[in-house]
C-alpha cells in the first residue's frame, strides 16, 4: 500500500543542541536504510519549512503506524497520512 505522508517536525527551542544534533543524524540514518529497503519511497523537503512530503510503500496501516514510531524525531512530528491508490489514467505499471 502507498502512503503519501507530510511530516512537520517541531523541536523545542531549548533543546540542547547536541542532543538535536543527534535526533538528526538517527532519524537520516533510519530513514536511509529505510529507503534502501523500498519502504520508504519518496522522501521531498518542503520549501521554507522544516518539514517534508513522503511516500512510503508498506503492507499495511499498521506497518506504517509502526514504522513511523521508529522515527528518532516522532515525538517531535505533526503528521498528515493519505492513502493512495494507482490512478487508471497513470503510465507507470509498477506503481500499486
Amino acid at each position: 500500500m502507498l502512503f503519501h505522508v507530510k511530516m512537520t517536525v517541531n523541536l523545542p527551542l531549548d533543546m540542547d543542541p547536541t542532543k538535536a544534533a543527534k535526533l538528526k543524524a538517527d532519524e537520516k540514518e533510519l530513514a536511509q536504510r529505510l529507503q534502501q529497503e523500498g519502504k520508504w519511497r519518496h522522501l521531498w523537503r518542503i520549501a521554507g519549512h522544516y518539514a517534508n512530503y513522503s511516500v512510503f510503500d508498506l503492507a499495511s496501516v499498521e506497518a506504517l503506524h509502526d514504522t513511523l514510531l521508529q522515527l528518532p524525531l516522532f515525538p517531535y512530528m505533526d503528521i498528515e497520512i493519505e492513502g493512495l491508490c494507482r490512478h487508471p489514467s497513470s503510465i507507470h505499471d509498477d506503481d500499486r
